[in-house]
């Protein structure tokens, strides 16, 4: 019975079919990888009417990228996901990397204080000057040049103290007032280029090797379409088992990533997944990102002043600043309170406290200082990101997409489709 296989076999329609299946891998985990990545942006049509028939679809396709938005085109599973991976990656490892007071204090507030105090000096006279001409100019304009100079020299002495007292105060509250998991969701929703970079510039290497690996796999699985093709000689068996190679590949090539998370032994062989067993190096490029786009001393000066808490930041602020402006009148001060009212006298001390504020943590915005301070930020996330769990690694990697996996395989499930019906009109029935 061998031999009759071996003589009277269409030996070219046999063998072509593992080399299609081979190329249709490759072309099913090459393409699997644009889905992945690109557009970074969504690229398609608005349909009107398309977002409320999409409410009413299985949820499995509500998951396609713009089907809810109302439009009918594609983005990259991974950026259109980017503020599901950044919260997921704060729940499953930012939050055990450090509390807010950890990364505050990692940025050593004595020297943002010593900064502060640096920049904001020279800013001092203009400050007072604004305010006095704005609450009570003719006070100020009749008041001896040295006097006032003596009010700005007070308000500057001070400086020192009040910016630690601040400084210490945003210590004190920081767990109030920065919320890292707001700060990671809102940069990665707004810029999903970045949450692309992240699996780029530590993995292109092993997403390269899947690609390579979907040849190897749909080769190997061909094999035994090939038998089954020719025992029974059915037209749509190719069709058929091209969508279960199709969805194999891809499945495959999506374990060979990222499973298993820990070195196990399977058949004697270690096995171990391509990312988790580069976690170390994987954590340089994360902790890099982090600390120079995601968590910076600049975005979190925003976050305090102008986030959802700021208005919090301000008060505490003006309130640790409003002692500094009645030591400035210094022993003049019962004479000025008499002089300008008791009310008038308070609204200008809320006057220079309110103004103070802003320009108080806007030495945050400097590019250059905060560079400096990103690279304590940088080794704190990459020290703690090396000791994760492999599983939560794992998972804060593959988190944006995972839900959405299935749309791989049904795409390499319809190339599969496609493949057998290309090699079914290229060489007809076997068997």
């Amino acid at each position: 019975m061998i031999a009759d296989f071996f003589s009277d076999h269409d030996w070219v329609h046999f063998l072509t079919i593992p080399v299609f299946t081979g190329v249709v891998g490759w072309l099913i985990n090459w393409s699997g990888l644009v889905m992945l990545f690109s557009p970074v942006r969504f690229h398609g049509v608005r349909i009107p009417g398309m977002r409320e028939l999409a409410t009413v679809l299985p949820r499995k396709v509500q998951e396609v990228p713009g089907l809810l938005q109302g439009g009918v085109g594609w983005q990259g599973i991974i950026p259109a996901r980017a503020a599901k991976m950044g919260s997921i990656a704060v729940d499953k490892a930012i939050a055990k990397l450090g509390t807010p007071s950890d990364f505050y204090q990692q940025l050593e507030p004595d020297q943002i204080a010593e900064h502060i105090v640096t920049v904001f000096r020279p800013e001092i006279p203009q400050l007072v000057d604004q305010v006095m001409r704005e609450e009570h100019p003719r006070l100020w304009r009749d008041l001896p040049r040295a006097v006032r100079e003596a009010v700005v020299e007070r308000v500057q002495d001070q400086l020192p103290a009040v910016v630690t007292r601040v400084t210490d105060e945003i210590g004190n509250h920081i767990d109030q007032l920065l919320d890292p998991k707001i700060m990671v969701i809102d940069h990665f929703r707004n810029d999903p280029a970045l949450v692309v970079r992240i699996f780029r510039d530590f993995g292109q290497r092993e997403l390269n090797l899947m690609v390579a690996f979907g040849f190897v796999f749909g080769f190997l699985l061909g094999i035994p379409v090939a038998f089954a093709d020719h025992i029974f000689g059915q037209w749509w068996l190719l069709p058929l088992l091209g969508v279960i190679v199709g969805w194999v590949t891809n499945a495959l090539g999506m374990w060979l990533i990222f499973e298993p998370p820990e070195q196990r032994r399977i058949l004697g062989i270690k096995v171990h997944g391509l990312f988790p067993r580069r976690q170390d190096q994987a954590a340089e490029v994360y902790a890099r990102i982090i600390a120079d786009d995601v968590i910076t001393l600049e975005r979190i000066g925003d976050f305090l002043l102008d986030g959802p808490r700021g208005d919090r930041t301000r008060q505490m602020l003006a309130t640790a600043l409003r002692p500094a402006i009645d030591k400035a009148a210094g022993p003049a001060r019962p004479a000025l309170r008499v002089a300008v009212g008791p009310d008038r006298f308070d609204t200008i001390r809320e006057s220079v406290a309110r103004e103070a504020v802003g320009r108080t943590l806007s030495p945050f915005k400097d590019e250059a200082f905060s560079r400096r301070q990103a690279e304590k930020i940088r080794v704190l996330v990459a020290t703690r990101t090396k000791e994760l769990p492999p599983r939560d690694f794992v998972e804060m990697m593959r988190a944006a997409i995972r839900e959405d996996e299935w749309m791989l395989y049904a795409h390499g499930a319809i190339m599969g489709l496609g493949g057998g019906f290309l090699h079914l009109w290229m060489f007809g029935v076997g068997g």
